[in-house]
C-alpha cells in the first residue's frame, strides 16, 4: 500500500461530514430527551440529551435561544427540533437544536426533587454545620482511587500543608453499586474516627454519572457520621444531595483540598509574625517597667526609706505611753475601789454575827415549837380514834346488841318483816339464819 492510499483524519472527518449534511433524514430531526450538563452560558447554550440507553451532544445558538419561553434545567424532558451534523473540529457528531419546548421533568431529576424535599422537611438541611479543623492531622479522602479527584487532593495538601496525613478510602463513584461503596466508606471512617476531617466528592459528569451523591442512604450516612465532611461532586454549577447535607460544599476537589488544609508557609509566617510580635510587646513592656523603676529608685523615699515609717513609729511610741498610762491609770482606780470594798465589808461584820445569832436562836425556837406543836396534833388524833372505835358498831354488838338483816338490808322496824320470812342475824362473834314466826309492834308515839 502507498502512502497515497492513507486518508488524513481531517480528510476522513471532511468526508463524513459531507454524508451527514447531505443525509435528507438527517436535515430535520425530531428528538425528546433529557437535558443533561447543562449550564447557563452568556451566548451558545452546550448540553447533552438522553434517554435511557443513549445520550447525544447538542448545541443551540444564542438566536434560536433567545426565542424560548422558559429556562431549561438540569434533567428536564424537552421536545427539540433541529439537524444533525458533525463537528469537525472533535470528530463528533450533534444535533444544532433550533426549536425546544418542555416536556415534564425526568424521572432522576424528579427523584432527586423528591429526595430533596423530604430531607428538607425533615430538617436535615437545617442540622448546624459542624466546623471545619483549622489545622488537621489526619484527612479521610473517599473518592475514586484511579481519577483526577484524588491527584489534584494530593497535590494541593502536599503544596499547601505537606505535614497532614492523608488516607484514602477507595470506592465507586459511579454505577448502580457507588452508593452502597460511599456508605461502607463512610461507615468505615466513622469507626476508625480518629480523622479530623473527610473530603468526598468525584469529577464531573451527567446527571446519571452523580446520581450515586443523590441516594438517600449516602444522604443519611454523612448526617450520622461524627467528623467534619466537605462534598465536593461534579462542577460548580453542580449540586447533588451530598452537597446539600454535607458541613460544607467545595466547587472542585481542588478547592476542597484548600478548604481542609491552611498553607504552610503562611502559619509558619503568621507564627513568626506573632512571636515579633510578643517580643516587641514584651521589650515594650520591659521598658516602661525599667523606667517606672528608675522613677522610683530616684524618688527621695526610697533612698531615705526610714522616712517612710519615722512618723509612724513615733505615734506607735506616743499610743504606746498613752496605752501604759491608761493602764496604770486604771488599775490605782480599781485599787481604790477594792479598798473601799475591803473597808464597809469590816463595818459590816458586827452586823453579820448579830444575825448569826439570832438565826441560831430562831431554829432552836422552831424546833421547840415543831415538836410541841406535832406532840398536840398526835394526842387529837388518839382522842379522835378512841372517839370512833366508842361508836362502832362492833363495839355495840359486844355489849349483846345484834342487827338484822333480810335480803341483804338492815331491818330497823317490824313493819318491814312478814310472818315465816327467813332473816340474817349478826352477833359479835358471827351471824345466822333464823325464820320469823310472830310479830309484835309496839306503839312508838316518837
Amino acid at each position: 500500500m502507498t502512502d497515497n492510499q492513507y486518508l488524513t483524519v481531517t480528510a476522513l472527518t471532511k468526508y463524513l461530514k459531507r454524508k451527514f449534511d447531505a443525509d435528507p433524514y438527517l436535515k430535520r430531526v425530531y428528538l425528546t430527551g433529557e437535558i443533561s450538563n447543562f449550564r447557563l452560558r452568556p451566548r451558545h447554550q452546550y448540553f447533552s440529551l438522553k434517554d435511557e440507553h443513549a445520550k447525544i451532544s447538542a448545541i443551540m445558538f444564542q438566536s434560536a435561544f433567545a426565542k424560548i419561553k422558559f429556562q431549561p434545567e438540569e434533567g428536564m424532558k424537552v421536545l427539540v427540533s433541529g439537524y444533525v451534523s458533525l463537528y469537525e473540529a472533535s470528530g463528533q457528531y450533534q444535533i444544532y437544536v433550533d426549536r425546544m419546548e418542555p416536556d415534564g421533568i425526568g424521572a432522576l431529576y424528579k427523584a432527586y426533587e423528591q429526595l430533596k424535599a423530604k430531607l428538607r422537611q425533615e430538617g436535615a438541611f437545617d442540622v448546624p454545620k459542624k466546623p471545619i479543623p483549622k489545622f488537621p492531622r489526619r484527612i479521610a479522602v473517599i473518592t475514586s482511587p484511579s481519577g483526577a479527584v484524588i491527584r489534584d487532593i494530593i497535590t494541593t495538601v502536599q503544596r499547601r500543608f505537606p505535614i497532614v496525613q492523608l488516607v484514602l478510602f477507595p470506592a465507586l463513584v459511579q454505577g448502580q453499586e457507588a452508593a452502597d461503596s460511599l456508605v461502607n466508606c463512610l461507615n468505615q471512617v466513622g469507626e476508625i474516627s480518629n480523622f479530623d476531617t473527610v473530603i468526598i466528592g468525584r469529577g464531573g459528569g451527567s446527571i446519571e454519572d452523580l446520581w450515586p451523591f443523590n441516594e438517600e442512604k449516602v444522604a443519611r450516612a454523612i448526617l450520622k457520621l461524627q467528623i467534619p465532611v466537605i462534598s465536593s461532586v461534579g462542577h460548580e454549577t453542580d449540586t447533588t444531595i451530598a452537597d446539600l447535607v454535607a458541613d460544607l460544599r467545595a466547587p472542585t476537589p481542588t478547592a476542597a483540598a484548600e478548604l481542609a488544609t491552611p498553607v504552610l508557609q503562611e502559619v509558619i509566617l503568621q507564627i513568626q509574625q506573632q512571636r515579633t510580635l510578643i517580643f516587641q510587646a514584651l521589650r515594650s513592656i520591659l521598658i516602661k517597667k525599667r523606667q517606672l523603676l528608675n522613677v522610683y529608685q530616684e524618688n527621695y523615699l526610697f533612698k531615705n526609706p526610714q522616712n517612710l515609717y519615722r512618723d509612724y513609729s513615733q505615734q506607735v511610741d506616743q499610743l504606746t505611753n498613752a496605752l501604759q498610762d491608761a493602764i496604770k491609770h486604771q488599775l490605782e482606780a480599781n485599787k481604790q475601789k477594792l479598798r473601799l470594798l475591803q473597808q464597809s465589808l469590816k463595818f459590816q461584820q458586827p452586823q453579820l454575827q448579830n444575825y448569826s445569832q439570832q438565826v441560831q436562836l430562831l431554829e432552836k425556837n422552831l424546833s421547840q415549837n415543831y415538836g410541841n406543836y406535832l406532840k398536840e396534833r398526835q394526842h387529837q388524833l388518839a382522842q379522835q380514834v378512841t372517839n370512833l372505835d366508842s361508836l362502832s358498831p362492833l363495839k355495840t354488838l359486844q355489849r349483846g346488841y345484834a342487827v338484822v338483816s333480810a335480803q341483804q338490808q338492815v331491818i330497823t322496824q317490824t313493819r318491814l318483816l312478814s310472818p315465816h320470812q327467813q332473816i340474817q342475824i349478826r352477833l359479835a362473834d358471827g351471824k345466822f339464819t333464823a325464820q320469823v314466826l310472830k310479830i309484835e309492834a309496839e306503839n312508838n308515839d316518837k
